[in-house]
């Protein structure tokens, strides 16, 4: 009589019909991982150690890719179940959370401005200056913040060119009266481009004006009471100030860069050590979000989707215009599809480029923020991890021409005819007439 399947059975020992049994409940589970892992991914990666991460966002467009990966069920898909997409109430609250980690109530990693890693990798913008190791795994967006200003200088015609507010700020600063120029983080992104956009109209956004910290959902409200005189803010939060009445946008920050980098996906690196494959499974659900968002034809349903209460909690009126590259200035100026829009995806919009890491961390310098003798290509190397984008673009399937050949994009050039050179940062630098220790 032959004998049943059990533990050290060989083949021989099996009947016909175990084999053929055994050989289907093989090939059912093999197709149902390859349902959770399509593109290859299966053959390519193991399963991710943990099925759930606690993953931060602030109410922005940019971060659609984080809503949309859940909502469409791709962090599931790439065996993530239980990935959490938690609202945090500003980027000092995704800083605290940050270091408090998922396993302590806080979060793993999150769609964070560009340079926040960096500060908090270095203790600049952490409790008793500890240094929190991070990572940047990807970008999550170009392009599409703004640059807004209050209805009370909609007559000094300012717009790209900030000049044009220097004799209104001088007459109101003559009044007794104080300038406040509000932006989201010190030394985040939205610090940055209120800074460049001020210092070259001549106006030092550390002498001439006061910085203040209003967390994105919170920036049309101040300005509607009178709270401060320009701001700059990712949308839907320009647009939306627009529609209501309060105030204009002088300028998108694609005007001043165009094709710039914006918000990243930052990861706690510990995570990143103790998780290797979760990581890879999160950036996958991620990239494959972005590529979606970046369609044309989803631009409609995405608005409405981000839009919900448990996203961004704003009408898809708000939201949908500036997405599609549809800009109202508030000004009298209206410029219709334009190239201005979000940008999730096409032209390696994704893959986090080293050089545009280093851009951020030269400002930085130029303000303050770092010293003059911090080694920006070292820093970069230590909190940059393109290397896993591409390891998972691979897993993925990215097409070869959509992967960057190289980790710096090159030579950027400004609105205002400054160069950056990646290779040489100091010489930017250099060329900065107006900047902290100036």
């Amino acid at each position: 009589m032959t004998k049943r399947i059990r533990t050290g059975t060989t083949l021989k020992d099996m009947t016909r019909r175990d084999f053929l049994v055994s050989s289907a409940m093989t090939a059912g589970l093999f197709m149902a991982a390859r349902k959770l892992f399509p593109s290859g991914a299966y053959a390519a990666t193991t399963a991710p150690e943990v099925t759930g991460a606690k993953l931060g966002f602030i109410a922005l467009t940019d971060a659609a890719p984080l809503m949309i990966a859940k909502e469409k069920g791709l962090f599931a898909k790439f065996g993530m179940p239980d990935v959490e997409v938690l609202k945090q109430a500003s980027w000092g609250a995704t800083r605290d959370n940050l270091m408090l980690g998922g396993a302590a109530n806080g979060i793993d990693g999150a769609h964070i401005l560009t340079p926040l890693p960096y500060l908090m990798h270095t203790g600049k913008v952490t409790q008793n200056n500890q240094p929190m190791p991070m990572a940047i795994v990807a970008r999550l967006n170009y392009d599409c913040q703004g640059i807004s200003v209050s209805q009370e200088y909609a007559g000094t015609g300012v717009g790209l060119d900030a000049s044009k507010l220097k004799d209104a700020f001088a007459a109101k600063k003559a009044a007794g009266k104080d300038i406040k120029a509000a932006m989201t983080f010190p030394g985040g992104t939205h610090d940055l481009w209120l800074r460049y956009w001020l210092a070259a109209g001549g106006i030092d956004p550390d002498k001439d004006v006061s910085t203040i910290v209003v967390p994105p959902p919170q920036m049309v409200a101040n300005m509607k009471v009178g709270n401060m005189d320009v701001f700059c803010v990712g949308e839907p939060w320009n647009e939306q100030l627009v529609h209501q009445g309060v105030g204009f946008t002088a300028a998108t920050t694609g005007e001043l860069w165009k094709g710039h980098p914006e918000k990243a996906l930052g990861l706690r690196a510990e995570f990143i050590e103790k998780y290797p494959n979760a990581t890879k499974a999160i950036l996958m659900a991620v990239m494959e979000a972005q590529q979606w968002c970046e369609a044309k034809e989803n631009k409609d349903e995405m608005a409405a989707i981000i839009g919900k209460r448990q996203w961004m909690n704003v009408p898809v009126a708000d939201i949908i215009g500036r997405l599609k590259g549809d800009i109202n200035y508030g000004n009298g100026r209206v410029a219709n599809g334009t190239d201005l829009y979000m940008k999730f995806w096409k032209d390696g919009v994704s893959y986090p480029f080293k050089s545009h890491d280093a851009w951020f961390l030269a400002e930085n310098i130029r303000w303050g923020k770092f010293a003059p003798t911090t080694d920006i290509k070292a820093l970069v190397g230590q909190v940059n991890r393109e290397d896993l984008w591409r390891e998972a673009a691979k897993d993925l399937g990215v097409a070869a021409a959509d992967v960057p050949a190289s980790s710096s994009r090159g030579i950027e050039t400004f609105f205002d005819g400054k160069i950056f050179d990646p290779a040489n940062p100091s010489a930017y630098l250099d060329s900065l007439k107006i900047k902290a220790s100036a």
